[in-house]
């Protein structure tokens, strides 16, 4: 208190202090009113709330700036939004389903598909019906397969994952789907996803046939008519590929056969024992087949076939069956050969059998199969016991 000072000076002083203190504190809480505005307006805001674009995941994209945006077709109800590099790399798809929610599938780069935890995977069984289109090239006998400009097979990405455990393992490959509809219905239906389904190029409705038994989980091979010793007596069937046919026109039809389906990992020969024994005839289709990224599967008919020389030599993934387990079709005789190649298969750690679409074939292997597996066998897509070789 200044006792010199005016007389009231000092009331009127403390109200200016008053009045500055009731400002503050006005000041103050417009200062929380609006603070407290902006974050519900945020919060509330459906700008605020707009996710980012997805971005590649692609590791070696062809243009690292560039990011490639497309939309893909809604299918029940549900739209979808995928940004990626090339196809066969890595990319973020991001579905909107009907009810409002949001689901986000990461499939990386190379032959992996969506990420599952504790599985090898490819190509994701939701898209399995639909070709990748890094691996198809456009041509005018159809779409053939073709290695990715990034290195990718369809050997590789059309492959069924499997454990990677090295114990004993069977691959059994069931042929002539597409040559009777109740029996490739029959087979696709009955058979475990893990038998692999060859195609034969001549049938019907094949590209149905594909779509459905990809959708279900089976790798698939396509099985390209060739010459037996007997032809044209026995007869493969149209386009069939002929020793004394010069070398562009074997390859007309092996496109043409080609271009039937897509989606599959090789080729498989259909008869051809004197096709596969004739090394002038052999020589491009082989190293067609080998230059496409697929492997060559040989049904094992025939000891005089040279498939395995021309895979060594030009450096592709080649098979060969070790049992026709249905030269009999019937029921016991073809369950003695499902033991015969289970005893292959452990002596050797690995073997392959191949038959066809028959009924009692489909319901024999069905039901060896499952007590099989409780052996401890496990079965494989014949492309895991293909042997790669390197050029």
């Amino acid at each position: 208190m200044d006792l010199h000072g005016p007389l009231g000076l000092e009331r009127k002083g403390g109200g200016c202090r008053k009045r500055y203190l009731r400002l503050s504190t006005l000041f103050s809480g417009v200062a929380v009113v609006v603070l407290l505005g902006l974050s519900g307006w945020t919060a509330l805001s459906p700008v605020m709330l707009r996710e980012d674009p997805p971005v590649s995941l692609t590791s070696a994209p062809a243009d690292p700036g560039s990011v490639a945006e497309a939309a893909v077709a809604p299918t029940d109800g549900e739209a979808s939004i995928q940004t990626s590099g090339p196809q066969d790399g890595a990319n973020v798809r991001r579905t909107t389903t009907p009810d409002g929610n949001v689901v986000t599938t990461f499939t990386p780069a190379g032959r992996e598909g969506p990420v599952i935890i504790g599985a090898n995977t490819t190509q994701d069984r939701r898209l399995a019906g639909q070709p990748n289109e890094d691996l198809l090239e456009r041509t005018s006998e159809g779409d053939l397969p073709t290695v990715s400009s990034t290195g990718l097979r369809p050997f590789d990405f059309y492959a069924r994952p499997w454990s990677g455990a090295r114990g004993t393992r069977i691959a059994i490959v069931i042929g002539g789907i597409g040559l009777s509809q109740t029996g490739s219905q029959k087979a696709i239906r009955d058979l475990p996803e893990d038998i692999t389904l060859a195609f034969a190029a001549t049938g019907n409705s094949l590209q149905r046939w594909m779509q459905e038994a990809r959708r279900k989980g089976h790798e698939i091979v396509l099985q390209v008519p060739m010459e037996p010793f007997d032809y044209p007596a026995n007869n493969p069937g149209r386009g069939t590929l002929l020793v004394e046919k010069d070398g562009a026109g074997n390859l007309a039809n092996l496109h043409r056969a080609m271009a039937e389906i897509t989606n599959y990992t090789g080729i498989m020969n259909y008869m051809g024992a004197r096709f596969l024994a004739d090394d002038k005839a052999l020589d491009p289709v082989m190293r067609d087949i080998g230059k496409r990224g697929l492997m060559f599967l040989d049904d094992g008919s025939t000891a005089r076939s040279l498939s395995g020389d021309f895979a060594k030599a030009v450096g592709f993934p080649h098979a060969f069956a070790d049992v026709v387990i249905d030269g009999q079709v019937d029921r016991p005789a073809i369950l003695a050969k499902l033991d015969e190649l289970e005893r292959i298969a452990r002596r050797n750690g690995q073997a392959i059998g191949v038959g066809a679409a028959f009924d009692e074939t489909i319901a024999a292997v069905a039901e060896w199969r499952n007590e099989a597996v409780a052996r401890g066998i496990e079965f494989v897509g014949v492309s895991a016991l293909a042997n790669e070789n390197k050029p």
